[in-house]
C-alpha cells in the first residue's frame, strides 16, 4: 500500500482513499505519521473550523491522542472543538485528558452527553434493518448524533480512532465513533441491542455485520453534507510486547475503513490451535475501572475457551459495573445471566427494555454456562462479584499465582504445573479456536 500524494486538490475531492499505509510488518514512527498527516491536511485545502472527534482514555492504545495533538498542531487556532466520542463513557477526569492529549488546550474540549445533547438527523426504514438483521429487529433504527457535530458549522470534522475486533458491530470505528460514540440514547440503545441479539460470534472480526449496514445506510443517506475525513489506525504487538502503528488510513468513505479492517484482521486477530482449560486475563489499571469496560476480557476470548474452562480476570482498579450510573444499577439489579434469561428480563421489565444497551452488555458479558469466570477486582466486594454471577477470586492469591508482570501474551505454565493462556490487554485483540471460526 502506498500514498496518495500526486493528485491535484480537484481531483483529491473526488477521491475516497487519501493515505492507505501499511502492513503487518509496518512501524510508523510518530515523526512518519506526523508527516503523512501534515501532507494529507495540505492536501485537503483550507479548513478554518475544525472539529476533531477522537475516543477517550478507554482507547487510550489506539494513537488517536498524538494524531489529535498533531491536528492542533497543523491547524492551531483553526482547531475550534475537541470531542472525546464516550458514547455512555464517564467524562474524562483531568488527568486522562492531559496524559492523553498533552499539547491542546483545556479550553478545547467539549463533553458529550448522550442523553440530551442530540439530534435525531433520520431514520433507518424498518424494512432494511429487518432484512440486514435476518429479522431479528424489525423497527427503524434512529440516526443520533451530537448537535455540535451535526449543527456546529464546522468545515472539517476529523474522527479519529482504532479499528480492532469488536463485539458490537464486528469491527471498530469509522461510522460506529460518530453513530454511537457521539450518538444518543435510543440509536445507542438499540444499535447495541441488535449487535447482541444477532450473535457475537457471528460479527467479531467482520467488517460486513448487520449494524455496520444500518450505520452505513445512515451516513449515505443523511449526512453527506458533513465535511467527514476518517483517520484510521491498526495497532499491533511488537516482539517486545510494545505496541505499534501498524497502519494509517485516511479517507472519506468507506475505503479506508475496509483497508484498516483488512489489516486488522492480520494483526488483531489470534487463531489457536488448542483449546485453553484456563484463560488468565490482566486489566490494566488505568485503562479498565468497570467490568463495563473490563468484559473485553470475556467476549474477545468466549471463541477460544474449551467447554467447560475457567476465564480468571486480573482486575486491580475495577470498582463498578456500568460507566453510567443508572446502567452501573441495571447491571446490579439483572446481573450476567444467559441470553435466553437477559431477553426474559427484556420482556418483563420496562427498566431494561428503556436501556437495551445494558441488557446487551449483559449478554456479552455472559459465558452462557459453558465457561466458568473468575473475577479478582481490586475495588468490587466478593458478595458484588458473585450477585451478578461470576466467581470471586482474591486478587493479591491470584496476581501471585499467575505473575502478570512476568508474563506476555500466550502459553505459560504456573509453578505448580498449570498451563494456562496469557492476554496482556484483551482491548488488542480477537482470540479464537479455529473450530468456531
Amino acid at each position: 500500500m502506498g500514498v496518495c500524494s500526486e493528485a491535484s486538490f480537484a481531483e483529491l475531492t473526488e477521491m475516497s482513499l487519501y493515505l492507505a499505509e501499511g502492513s503487518p510488518q509496518t512501524d510508523l514512527s510518530p515523526e512518519v505519521i506526523r508527516d503523512l498527516l501534515f501532507d494529507v491536511f495540505g492536501r485537503l485545502g483550507p479548513r478554518n473550523r475544525v472539529l476533531a472527534l477522537p475516543p477517550d482514555f478507554t482507547r487510550a492504545n489506539s494513537f488517536a491522542g498524538p494524531i489529535t495533538c498533531m491536528a492542533f498542531e497543523y491547524f492551531g487556532e483553526r482547531l475550534r472543538d475537541v470531542m472525546p466520542a464516550l458514547g455512555t463513557h464517564f467524562e474524562m477526569p483531568v488527568w486522562q485528558r492531559e496524559k492523553m492529549f498533552p499539547r491542546v488546550p483545556a479550553e478545547l474540549f467539549r463533553v458529550h452527553d448522550w442523553r440530551n445533547e442530540v439530534v435525531t438527523v433520520g431514520e433507518v426504514p424498518a424494512d432494511f434493518v429487518a432484512e440486514v438483521t435476518e429479522g431479528i429487529w424489525k423497527q427503524p433504527w434512529p440516526a443520533q448524533l451530537n448537535r455540535l457535530v451535526w449543527q456546529g458549522g464546522h468545515d472539517l470534522i476529523l474522527s479519529i480512532g482504532q479499528v480492532v475486533p469488536h463485539e458490537v458491530i464486528g469491527m471498530a470505528n469509522y461510522n460506529k465513533n460518530l453513530f454511537v460514540g457521539t450518538g444518543g440514547r435510543l440509536g445507542i440503545n438499540e444499535s447495541h441491542f441488535i449487535g447482541a441479539a444477532y450473535g457475537m460470534e457471528r460479527m467479531m472480526g467482520r467488517a460486513d455485520t448487520p449494524l455496520r449496514r444500518i450505520l452505513n445506510y445512515a451516513q449515505d443517506h443523511f449526512c453527506r453534507h458533513l465535511p467527514l475525513v476518517f483517520v484510521l489506525t491498526v495497532i499491533g504487538p511488537r516482539d517486545d510486547g510494545t505496541l505499534a502503528v501498524r497502519g494509517l488510513y485516511v479517507g472519506d468513505d468507506s475505503e479506508c475503513f475496509h483497508r484498516a479492517a483488512d489489516l486488522s484482521v492480520q494483526v488483531n486477530f489470534t487463531v489457536l490451535d488448542e483449546e485453553p482449560q484456563k484463560v488468565v486475563v490482566y486489566l490494566d489499571p488505568e485503562e479498565f475501572h468497570s467490568t463495563w469496560l473490563g468484559n473485553k476480557s470475556i467476549y474477545r476470548t468466549r471463541m477460544a475457551i474449551a467447554t467447560g474452562g475457567e476465564l480468571v480476570v486480573l482486575a486491580p482498579e475495577v470498582g463498578a459495573f456500568g460507566e453510567d450510573p443508572q446502567i452501573d444499577r441495571l447491571i446490579r439489579k439483572y446481573g450476567y445471566r444467559t441470553t435466553p434469561e437477559v431477553l426474559r428480563f427484556v420482556a418483563e421489565n420496562a427498566d431494561l427494555r428503556d436501556n437495551l444497551s445494558a441488557a446487551a452488555h449483559l449478554i456479552h458479558g455472559s459465558p452462557e454456562g459453558r465457561f466458568t469466570v473468575t473475577y479478582c477486582p481490586g475495588k468490587l466486594t466478593r458478595e458484588e462479584i458473585e450477585s451478578v454471577g461470576y466467581r470471586y477470586g482474591d486478587l493479591a492469591a491470584m496476581t501471585a499465582r499467575y505473575r502478570p508482570e512476568r508474563r506476555r501474551d500466550g502459553w505459560h505454565t504456573a509453578d505448580d504445573g498449570e498451563r494456562f493462556f496469557f492476554i496482556g490487554n484483551p482491548a488488542l485483540g480477537l482470540w479464537a479456536h479455529r473450530s468456531r471460526l
